[in-house]
């Protein structure tokens, strides 16, 4: 006998085969079923840009066949880190419908910091980080407050910023204009650290161990609930995919230098916003004030805390990218997060998945926008071409991004009407 089960996230009945266990789960043949009816519905998750990065990296691949070589690929990770890092803080203020357009300068300005307190002030290390760190989320505070307390537009209030966290950083360097950072654990972790190969095998087996206890313990506790969740035979063959795609891929790095270490604790920010996103009440909450401030407000979520704490978040995490991008470079000059900066990183959370229209998106929408990014500075460079070309096919490759985006929010909002 079957039973129907209607799952809360849609409005389709989901007649699920009864006995053997399998009552509170959906086979595999199901699933690929329910992906297909939520493309058809408009939700394309990370589909386009895995398509896109596939294209890119062919045709690169063609072109000059260094592109895919583990040396190259190597650089590339390395290079996503800094501008990565600000992206993942990009998409934690378009969750919430709003845009931080200045945190080029406020990275720029923690990198400043770190310099200055750290080489002409003579601070611990640790110290002149944490201040960096500081001045970065004492800016998001102040781009919540004003927006919280007077209402005045996010779009408004860090356009004032880029401006004005920029003259801080001239005078913050003062004269010299550029001040060289000295070898120190910083400059090496941002530059010469990689993992040995049994290191990065045993982080892949961690990683692959921690998704598939994560989904088991998941499907437990909806089964439990009476809801629908996700075969074991679906979480085995995820993993499976997962864990061979990783090893491949460290193998792959490992022959040239290896898995950064920079490029590593990147990663590890992915995973700690992602669970924080999908965890915890606050990344509820996040995703409730970005779908409907009014309907949040409503069911008792402070509005204004949400907003304050992404703020902040945003722009500390632009001070980390600022701090990696000075590390990386052995030096902080007037240069540090002018030019593409806030380009590749707000370019590289909306190319990633994060909607412009709040609400939708997720943390790796940070890891696969500044890949594709880099993939393109990366190709580049290597055809010997003049940078205006980069800028051309990375405002293309934006609105691409952007157009996919406003058609799959409409074909939801035509798929709910109906």
């Amino acid at each position: 006998m079957n039973a129907e089960r209607r799952d809360p996230s849609t409005t389709t009945t989901i007649v699920v085969p009864a006995g053997d266990g399998f009552l509170d789960r959906i086979g595999v043949s199901r699933w690929f079923t329910m992906v297909l009816t939520r493309i058809r519905g408009g939700d394309l998750g990370s589909l386009p840009v895995i398509i896109g990065l596939a294209l890119i990296w062919t045709v690169f691949q063609i072109l000059n066949p260094v592109f895919l070589s583990s040396r190259n690929l190597v650089d590339l990770t390395m290079q996503c880190a800094a501008i990565g890092t600000i992206a993942l803080g990009v998409v934690l203020v378009l969750l919430v419908g709003e845009i931080d357009l200045s945190v080029g300068s406020v990275s720029g300005l923690a990198g400043a910091v770190l310099a200055v307190t750290f080489v002409q002030l003579q601070w611990n290390l640790a110290f002149a980080l944490i201040a960096a760190i500081g001045i970065g989320c004492l800016a998001g505070i102040l781009y919540g407050f004003l927006y919280t307390r007077f209402g005045v537009p996010s779009f408004v209030i860090t356009l004032a910023g880029l401006l004005g966290f920029l003259g801080l950083q001239l005078w913050v360097l003062g004269s010299s204009g550029s001040i060289n950072l000295p070898d120190s654990w910083i400059v090496t972790f941002a530059q010469h650290l990689f993992l040995p190969a049994w290191a990065s095998y045993l982080v892949v087996a961690l990683a692959v161990a921690a998704y598939t206890w994560s989904r088991i313990r998941r499907a437990q506790r909806r089964s439990a609930a009476d809801l629908i969740s996700q075969s074991y035979t679906e979480i085995g063959l995820r993993a499976g995919a997962m864990l061979a795609f990783l090893l491949l891929a460290v193998w792959y790095l490992n022959l040239s230098r290896g898995v950064g270490v920079m490029f590593l604790f990147f990663l590890a920010l992915v995973v700690v916003a992602n669970f924080l996103l999908t965890r915890t009440r606050w990344g509820r909450s996040v995703y409730a004030v970005g779908g409907s401030e009014e309907a949040a407000r409503r069911a008792g979520i402070r509005v204004d805390r949400v907003y304050i704490s992404v703020f902040a978040l945003c722009s500390s995490l632009a001070a980390v990218g600022g701090i990696l991008a000075a590390a990386r470079l052995g030096a902080a000059n007037q240069s540090s997060g002018v030019g593409d900066t806030n380009l590749n990183a707000i370019a590289a959370a909306v190319i990633g998945g994060a909607s412009l229209f709040g609400g939708r998106g997720t943390a790796f929408a940070a890891l696969l926008g500044i890949v594709v990014i880099q993939s393109i500075s990366s190709g580049l460079t290597l055809l010997n071409l003049d940078s205006s070309v980069r800028f051309m096919i990375t405002g293309v490759v934006l609105v691409l991004a952007v157009i996919v985006d406003s058609l799959s929010r409409r074909t939801r909002t035509a798929a709910g009407r109906a």
